[in-house]
Formats: C-alpha cells, sequence, structure tokens
C-alpha cells in the first residue's frame, strides 16, 4: 500500500524577529510568534504523521503542503522524526502578499522528480499602476516517477472566500488553467493527481468542471472521491457552524483502469481525537493554532486528506 497526504497547516512561519515596537506589524503577522511556539508547531506536524504512519503502516510517498512560508520552514520539519532526513522538498517562493506558498514533501527512496515548476498568476491592475497587479500563491507542479510510473502531481491553495467572496473569478480563472493543463497531460495517458485547498467544497462548479472533457462533456477524464465524503457529512475544517472539505485530493481516470501500477483505494480524513479540540461544543474540529489572535498551541485549523493506493504487479 501507499499512501498521497495533502495537509494545510495553517500559518508555518519562521519566528518573528523581535518587535521594535509593540504594536510595530509582524512579519508573519501572527502575535507573540516566537521560536518556542514554531518549534512545538513543527513538531505537532511532524507528530500527525508520525500518528499516520501507526494507522497505515507507512508513511505518504508524497506530501502536498500549503501555508508555509519558505524553504527553511520545510527543511527543518523533514529533519524531524518520522522524516528523518529522508524526504526531499520541492517548493518554490510565491508573490502572495503574505509569503504563503505551496509544496510537495516526497521521499526520496520512492520518488524521482523528474521536473517543477511553479505556475504563477497575475490579476488585476491595482490603483491603475500597470506594475502593481494582484497576485495570489503559486500552484506547484512537478512531474515524478513513483513505482515506475510518471506522474504530474498539481499542488493548489485557492484564493480564499472573504468580502463577499471577491475572490471566486480567480479560483474559476486558476481551475481552467489547471484543467487546460490537465487535458494535455492526458493525451499523453500520464497520471495525474491535484491536490490542495480549493477554497470551495466537492459540489462547486470549478471543482466538478474540471472532472470532465471539453470537447465530450460527458466523458469524466479525472476522479473526486471526496464528494461521497462530503455527501457524508465529512469535513476537514469549520467556518463557524458550517462544516468544509475544502481539501481534497483529484485524481485522473487512470488510476482506476485495470493493470494500472498503482489504483485507487480509499479516500480519509485524518482527524484522530488526539489532533481535535477538547473544547465542549467543538469536539471533532481541528485543534488550531491560533483562534483569532489567540493563540491555542494546537496542529492546524484543518485536518489532513490522504489516499490509499493498491500495488499491482
Amino acid at each position: 500500500m501507499e499512501l498521497f497526504a495533502f495537509y494545510n497547516v495553517e500559518n508555518l512561519f519562521l519566528p518573528d524577529p523581535p518587535q521594535i515596537h509593540k504594536l510595530d506589524p509582524t512579519k508573519s503577522g501572527l502575535r507573540n510568534w516566537d521560536d518556542r511556539k514554531y518549534r512545538i508547531k513543527l513538531s505537532k506536524i511532524a507528530h500527525v504523521f508520525r500518528l499516520m504512519k501507526e494507522e497505515n503502516g507507512v508513511l505518504p510517498a508524497i506530501i502536498g503542503l500549503c501555508e508555509i512560508s519558505g524553504k527553511k520552514v520545510l527543511e527543518e520539519l523533514v529533519q524531524l522524526d518520522p522524516f528523518s532526513s529522508q524526504y526531499g522538498i520541492v517548493h518554490y517562493n510565491s508573490l502572495d502578499e503574505r509569503k504563503v506558498d505551496v509544496a510537495l514533501l516526497y521521499d526520496k527512496s520512492k520518488v524521482e522528480i523528474i521536473d517543477s515548476e511553479p505556475i504563477t498568476f497575475f490579476f488585476e491592475i491595482v490603483d491603475n499602476d500597470p506594475d502593481n497587479y494582484d497576485t495570489t500563491r503559486d500552484v506547484l507542479f512537478a512531474k515524478l516517477k513513483c513505482k515506475g510510473e510518471l506522474m504530474n502531481v498539481f499542488v493548489a491553495h485557492l484564493p480564499s472566500k472573504r468580502e463577499k467572496d471577491i475572490n471566486q473569478p480567480k479560483r474559476k480563472f486558476i481551475m481552467n488553467e489547471i484543467r487546460n493543463r490537465i487535458l494535455n497531460i492526458i493525451k499523453e495517458k500520464e497520471h495525474v493527481i491535484l491536490c490542495g485547498d480549493f477554497n470551495q467544497n466537492p459540489d462547486d462548479e470549478n471543482i466538478i468542471n474540471i472532472l470532465y472533457d471539453d470537447s465530450e462533456k460527458e466523458k469524466r477524464i479525472m476522479h473526486n472521491p471526496f464528494q461521497r465524503l462530503f455527501s457524508s457529512k465529512k469535513y476537514s475544517a469549520f467556518h463557524y457552524k458550517s462544516g468544509l472539505l475544502f481539501d481534497q485530493i483529484l485524481l485522473s481516470d487512470s488510476f482506476f483502469e485495470i493493470g494500472a501500477s498503482l489504483s485507487f483505494q480509499e479516500a480519509k480524513i485524518f482527524s484522530p481525537e488526539s489532533i481535535s479540540t477538547k473544547n465542549r461544543g467543538f469536539e471533532g474540529r481541528p485543534f488550531r493554532t491560533y483562534a483569532g489572535t489567540r493563540y491555542l498551541g494546537g496542529f492546524s485549523d484543518h485536518f489532513p486528506v490522504y489516499m490509499t493506493f493498491k500495488e499491482n504487479n
């Protein structure tokens, strides 16, 4: 069995330098984000994957991450148990205004990276200045070989829902770009994995559209096993009283074909009690690091999601 995981780790930033003035803005945007809290955060993220290994008997061969800032946090993360420096990193600094990036970790004993690139997006001009574009987080693309199979992996963290969802057109544009790339890859009969925090649930039009071919509207090219979980009221995050399943992993049809060396088995939200909040009335929700400006000391405001794959001879 092999695992593929995705985890929004909630603002994994390096510790802030000391403030000269108490009210000065911090680099991370977090309150009192110091080295002690940063080290606790790293150890908690690593602990999540130790628990995942205990439950499944194996660590994910590939891990998509979002809400990380810079490569150094990843380098320090993979030094910890259970990664123990056996994981490689694919990362690019994005032009996001908060310096929040996506990344890919991979087991170097199982995965070979062939190529990678950031897919950067520029949107409307701000303040009528042609040199001042609105930017967002990159989509990470990596072509890799795992178990002898070529795979094309996209890691996304789409613009957030806020202010009456003014970012909806941006999410649609980004998903259309990813979809066009997927259609070209599928013509070459190669595997595709698209994972991310899409800031939209599996029943959103953008997510549904990416599952089908343009020319043949009924021809399915991608599968989203998280649709079934969402229909069963399984969630990876929460906003007030609403359960959300923004964190998803989509697979090309090739993972479901007879004879595939790696075939899809199951999609899961990893939500053990030990990484869930103990607060009365909020049981079953992620134990987060911050609630607004208040430090709670938890893991993340999202649960990780993952898929299991069967190895076929």
